[in-house]
């Protein structure tokens, strides 16, 4: 929610001493107070609040399609519990993600270049990582594989030359569609998140409705006891399976970084002085700042900082992190109730079998609605990933090499956009499973987390003043959080040795 009375390139900065602040290895910020936040009501929380919604859509994804119900159906329900853990740790960890923002305008990746050895290393570093995560386009060939089955009424056979050709096609054709959305809005957070919301109210109507058709009264509460209750792994657990399973239960690795990005084009704090990264195809944007704001420690600007965390709280908590637990668990509860347990189960069949169940024992039009709430579920995290890791590498190269900044930053954007195109394009061409690269995203956001972590406890105790960081308790989250996908992380390389 920028603000329009705040003209990025005019705000006068004000005069202030920038010697004894600590700015790391980029050049010092300036000096602006706290905009005010509009004051805490139900219509204004929906007016502010948004990047959640992102996240969310984008969250809400192959995690609960496939890794979740096929979790669930192979080894039971007392496996959830590492569900419920994961997305409040993650949730510690969008929120500290976030504090840093409000404090500067600038996204969390920028906190992490003032770090030593310095912004190119972390540049490089991240956009390395980014890209072994999300280049590869796992959610468009499994949404392709839903829009093969509710066009054709049956699950596509890969090992068939038609079916892998009509897959590979549609696969290109999301792909293509994706990136011209991307390009169109006059900003593309506000876009994504218009998006969203559309695409959440559908998924959850759905979802809540066909399980309360379908599900028994005592599935519920086994299912909310899997989640609730901690219990031991089973012994034939598929290791890669539940490493990928951890991390997406929220959004997982790039995605829960990015949150900071969206959040300052949202105008979230100092991110109102910071304007965004609009689409190419529209001239009507706010261009983005070169080097963010921070406001001085006034009683002021305090007790506005307190009303904008209670924003990021509604959006991080109680949408976000809500959303993926009840996501999660409607999905998973459906699966328990539908497919028998102990049944093997791969790719998208978890959905398909869901979908045609429902169909059968009901309704025949319920194959198509379960398709259509699949593909909604996977297309947005789709398109959410194929933002994020455009995003991320626009605002990191823009900042690490500043000779960037001759260009607009949606020249910027348009310009990565076109070249991660182009290489989803080349991997898709070679015909993999949709299952195996989603594995790949899942398995590296798990290191991306347990680093990102670590450098978010530093970048908060070390550039915010003492006043607004963070307390002693989320920083013992966030060092969870290294240990928990540091762990996945060393189990996915064993077994992949093994």
């Amino acid at each position: 929610m920028s603000d329009p009375s705040i003209n990025v390139d005019q705000a006068e900065p004000i005069v202030a001493s920038m010697q004894t602040i600590d700015h790391g290895a980029l050049p010092p910020w300036q000096i602006a107070d706290l905009p005010k936040p509009l004051p805490l009501s139900i219509r204004n929380v929906f007016h502010t609040i948004g990047p959640g919604a992102i996240l969310l859509a984008a969250s809400i994804g192959a995690g609960e399609w496939i890794a979740g119900p096929v979790t669930a159906v192979n080894h039971g329900s007392q496996i959830m519990w590492l569900a419920t853990v994961s997305i409040f740790l993650q949730m510690l960890f969008n929120l500290e993600a976030v504090r840093y923002t409000l404090y500067t305008g600038e996204p969390i990746f920028t906190g992490f270049m003032r770090l030593n050895p310095g912004s190119k290393f972390w540049a490089i570093f991240y956009i390395g990582m980014g890209l072994l995560q999300l280049a590869t386009p796992a959610l468009a060939l499994t949404t392709a594989n839903v829009i093969f089955a509710a066009s054709v009424g049956r699950e596509a056979n890969a090992s068939e030359s038609a079916d892998g050709t009509w897959l590979m096609f549609i696969a290109f054709a999301l792909v293509l569609v994706t990136a011209y959305l991307l390009l169109s809005g006059k900003s593309i957070e506000r876009m994504l998140e218009r998006i969203s919301w559309g695409m959440i109210a559908f998924i959850f109507v759905f979802l809540l409705t066909v399980n309360c058709l379908f599900v028994p009264a005592h599935q519920w509460v086994t299912t909310a006891t899997g989640f609730l209750t901690p219990s031991q792994l089973p012994d034939n657990v598929d290791l890669i399976l539940l490493a990928t399973f951890v991390a997406t239960a929220g959004s997982g690795g790039l995605g829960n970084l990015a949150i900071s990005n969206w959040t300052r084009d949202k105008g979230f704090g100092m991110g109102a002085y910071m304007g965004g990264i609009g689409g190419v195809l529209s001239d009507q944007h706010v261009e983005l700042a070169r080097t963010g704001k921070i406001f001085p420690v006034t009683a002021e600007n305090l007790a506005r900082w307190r009303q904008w965390w209670r924003y990021a709280l509604i959006d991080q908590s109680g949408l976000w992190a809500v959303g993926c637990v009840v996501g999660m668990y409607l999905n998973v509860n459906l699966a328990l109730a539908i497919i028998p347990e102990g049944s093997e189960l791969a790719g998208t069949k978890a959905g398909a079998f869901q979908a045609q169940y429902m169909a059968q024992t009901m309704w025949h039009g319920l194959w198509f609605l379960g398709l259509l709430n699949g593909f909604w579920i996977l297309y947005s995290t789709h398109i959410g990933n194929t933002d994020c890791l455009t995003r991320t590498i626009s605002d990191i190269a823009w900042v690490a090499w500043p000779k960037l900044q001759r260009w607009s930053s949606s020249k910027v954007y348009a310009t990565i956009l076109a070249v991660i195109v182009v290489i989803g394009l080349v991997i898709l061409s070679f015909g993999e499973d949709g299952l195996g690269l989603f594995k790949v995203l899942g398995v590296v956001a798990n290191p991306i987390m347990a680093i990102g972590a670590i450098q978010i406890l530093r970048v908060n105790t070390r550039f915010l003043p003492k006043e607004i960081r963070p307390p002693w308790w989320r920083r013992a989250g966030l060092v969870l959080c290294t240990l928990l996908y540091g762990t996945m992380c060393i189990v996915s390389v064993y077994s992949l040795l093994r």
